[in-house]
């Protein structure tokens, strides 16, 4: 973004000053009055909760969140942007908000004290106020004083890092001897072991020309092998990434969503396998963002990212309009595509391409990519129902 003249300029042969290196910084420490608060809070919680957003993810905070959520019977619980924090714990509800699993929804709105530990409490991940009961004592913890209470109140105010705050707070119960069971009965984790999303019975909608979104999800996943990474881009179809991919652990999952612009989820994708070639990458798309990126199809192949996995759910639309405006009476041809063959443009770019209506096209597509040597990436135009519209996307139009 140099101004021309300025680019012709000739840079001379000045060089940049010698500075002494600059000291490491260590996370931001929670005051002790404000962790003393908050233990006691805690301590007197018969079924508390842990919703960690993507502040908790840069901290490395896992460990340190289920420490305390041990120590005072607390299910725990994400933000989208920070799916797969708490991957594989007994006591992980998975996302909050409005991709929470009706387990999530029924939970966590009961518990009586909610720790939000580097998360926003937007009204993405609360469902506008749904995920966290009306006489809950919330506690927010977050380095960034500006997002403490920005978007709903805090009873407690922590400003620190979510590793040390966590820390903190678990330091102080022991001193006071506090433990307690909570929501951690083994009943409630045999629960969650057999009610996460894909669990959930629904009406299958494919059809002889499409296939149910949640079924192609569903069917991917069991595909996948467990060291893999999801990209997803924005748009109607988010929500099953979200919901049915599994990933191993918060760094897996690329979610540029805060940008709320679509066609990103590709790039980022590229960018991924690239980062780490020895793991399965997934680009969870729509078609509107497929067409805004489809330069990057050739990129991928030239790069030859044998690694990366493109799944376009493609509904020739950009879904999330269709089923806002329409149900308004609003015309929505301009955002309906004719039916467009993306997985010859795939090939025609030199990828792998396989157009998908049904579960057995997916495991045929999907199984010969991953046992042959190809060298390059495998692109996936699913043909998705585009008569469903996600209850996710009913829910987050709510407010207009």
């Amino acid at each position: 973004m140099m101004p021309i003249d300025i680019q012709a300029i000739p840079a001379g042969a000045a060089t940049a000053p010698t500075r002494p290196p600059l000291p490491e910084l260590a996370p931001a420490a929670p005051a002790p009055e404000a962790v003393q608060a908050a233990a006691r809070a805690l301590a007197g919680a018969k079924r508390p909760a842990i919703i960690a957003g993507r502040g908790a993810v840069i901290a490395s905070a896992r460990d340190e969140l289920e420490a305390l959520g041990a120590r005072i019977g607390a299910v725990l619980a994400t933000a989208a942007p920070a799916h797969g924090l708490f991957a594989g714990l007994p006591y992980a509800l998975g996302i909050s908000g409005g991709f929470a699993s009706p387990l999530a929804a029924e939970l966590l709105p009961s518990a009586d004290a909610v720790l939000i530990a580097g998360a926003s409490a937007n009204h993405w991940t609360t469902k506008h106020g749904a995920m966290i009961g009306p006489d809950a004592t919330v506690i927010q913890v977050d380095v960034d004083p500006r997002a403490i209470g920005r978007n709903r109140p805090a009873d407690i105010a922590i400003l620190g890092d979510a590793s040390r705050t966590a820390a903190a707070i678990t330091a102080q119960l022991i001193t006071a001897g506090h433990t307690r069971e909570g929501f951690r009965t083994q009943a409630l984790a045999a629960q969650i072991a057999s009610r996460r999303w894909r669990d959930e019975p629904y009406e299958d909608a494919s059809t002889d020309e499409w296939i149910d979104p949640r079924t192609l999800s569903i069917a991917l996943d069991r595909l996948l092998p467990a060291q893999r990474q999801v990209a997803v881009d924005s748009g109607h179809f988010l929500g099953y990434p979200s919901m049915y991919l599994e990933v191993p652990d918060a760094r897996s999952w690329i979610f540029p969503n805060g940008f709320q612009a679509v066609g990103l989820g590709l790039g980022n994708a590229i960018g991924a396998a690239i980062a780490r070639p020895e793991r399965t990458t997934v680009a969870a798309i729509g078609d509107g963002g497929a067409f805004m990126a489809l330069a990057e199809l050739e990129t991928a192949t030239r790069l030859k990212l044998e690694n990366l996995l493109v799944l376009i759910y493609n509904d020739a639309a950009y879904g999330a309009e269709v089923h806002h405006f329409a149900p308004m009476g609003h015309d929505v041809g301009l955002v309906r595509f004719p039916d467009a063959d993306l997985a010859a443009i795939a090939r025609a770019a030199g990828a792998h391409g396989a157009t998908v209506r049904d579960t057995a096209d997916l495991e045929q597509a999907v199984s010969a990519w991953l046992a042959e040597p190809h060298f390059r990436p495998l692109v996936i135009d699913a043909k998705v129902n585009p008569t469903i519209c996600a209850e996710w996307l009913e829910e987050a139009f709510r407010a207009g």
